[in-house]
């Protein structure tokens, strides 16, 4: 364990909506609950467009400080210069406007996933960033749990043997048609970037890409070839999403990997939420295969299964503040026992390390992946028939959105 006195990584909040609760409930929890020594974070401002008071109550929720400044809008919040990363939590429709506004500012970000609406997008807040030396990352917490690391490993490490197929399913049976009535929801309305496929499907592909891309050696790492089928809600947004991707790889790896990524709001994957179904995800080799079970964004155990006999069960609960704390965390309705974190935490250690280290990108997903990641998801569209709202899609700032 180290002795020297950890960093203190000071964040600003850019929006105050039901995620952007669940990260900064986590992120201020106490780094040494998850054997984390380096790192401290705080929160120095956070902002909501429609009002300063609503930043205040927003700070008041999450337990920050009385020090945390409140502000009314996102423009406001970038010009603070006590603020050394932000995390953006608004719809992705906004996302490519919010980074912008905050990398033009001078601030280094996280950003909530999907990453922007389109390849486009992405790949110039990514030339902004490098002009401006700063620091930009995608959310995609799921990349940085420990259950993550380890499968990584027994991937790259050959237990599974070669692995040639992934399976990796995230699907929720929502019931628009009553649920989303309005067609307001965020799930299924155009206007915000809504579907399945960013909002849940990237989930699906975060397995097949760091199980088939990320292992590889990234020199010899080539995006996949793309088959892909979509149904669509009354909006126009995806209900429905199944996407064959072919990873392309050398004969010493087994050669090409095939990977199944299907994506719902009409249909789960876990009807009755408790894993009976069977697992969300499962990584094929040879020699073997490991299972995920649990909502693979948020995954809680794992199985491995070899050929010789080996059967290894694991749990993956998520630190926090423990039993007897008070503490509570979730996501919308869904309250995590008491003391459990809900794991958001640990890509706010990741991007404090990168700021730290001198890196200007996540370590186990780089701009160079998500860049990838993000033609993927508009090649899933332009065969499914899917395209936003031109504003959406444009790359043109600064632009007002509704």
């Amino acid at each position: 364990m180290s002795t020297s006195t950890p960093r203190t990584i000071k964040w600003g909040i850019l929006a105050t909506g039901l995620i952007a609760q669940t990260f900064t409930k986590d992120l201020l929890v106490d780094p040494k609950t998850r054997n984390v020594h380096s790192v401290v974070h705080t929160v120095e401002a956070a902002a909501s467009s429609s009002s300063k008071s609503r930043a205040e109550q927003f700070l008041k929720d999450v337990g920050a400080s009385s020090s945390a400044k409140a502000y009314g809008s996102y423009e406001e919040l970038v010009k603070d210069p006590e603020i050394d990363i932000i995390y953006v939590a608004t719809p992705h429709s906004h996302h490519y406007q919010n980074v912008m506004l905050c990398l033009e500012a001078g601030k280094n970000v996280l950003c909530e996933k999907a990453f922007t609406v389109n390849a486009a997008q992405l790949k110039i807040l990514v030339k902004k960033a490098k002009e401006k030396n700063l620091f930009l990352m995608e959310a995609v917490w799921t990349r940085y749990f420990p259950i993550s690391a380890y499968v990584r490993d027994l991937v790259t490490s050959g237990r599974l043997g070669k692995v040639t197929r992934v399976y990796a399913d995230f699907s929720m049976s929502m019931d628009p048609e009553k649920s989303f009535a309005d067609n307001k929801h965020r799930m299924v309305n155009v206007n915000l970037a809504g579907g399945a496929l960013l909002d849940l499907g990237i989930y699906s592909i975060t397995w097949c890409f760091q199980t088939l891309y990320l292992t590889q050696p990234k020199e010899s790492r080539k995006p996949p070839k793309v088959m892909a089928a979509m149904n669509h809600f009354r909006t126009g947004a995806d209900q429905q999403t199944t996407i064959l991707l072919d990873f392309p790889r050398s004969k010493e790896m087994g050669g090409n990997a095939h990977a199944i990524a299907t994506t719902a709001i009409v249909v789960s994957g876990d009807p009755d939420e408790k894993g009976t179904a069977g697992p969300g995800a499962r990584i094929q080799g040879d020699k073997g295969e490991v299972q995920i079970n649990g909502p693979i964004c948020r995954p809680t155990k794992s199985r491995l299964i070899l050929q010789d006999g080996t059967i290894e069960d694991k749990d993956w609960p998520q630190p926090g503040p423990g039993e007897g704390s008070g503490w509570t965390n979730g996501f919308g309705g869904d309250v995590n026992s008491e003391g459990e974190g809900h794991g958001m935490f640990w890509e706010a250690d990741e991007a404090a390390m990168g700021l730290i280290e001198g890196r200007k990108e996540g370590r186990y997903e780089d701009l160079e992946e998500s860049v990838v990641i993000m033609e993927v998801m508009d090649e899933v569209r332009r065969q499914g028939g899917f395209k936003y709202p031109e504003k959406l899609e444009s790359t043109e700032y600064p632009l007002k959105l509704d």
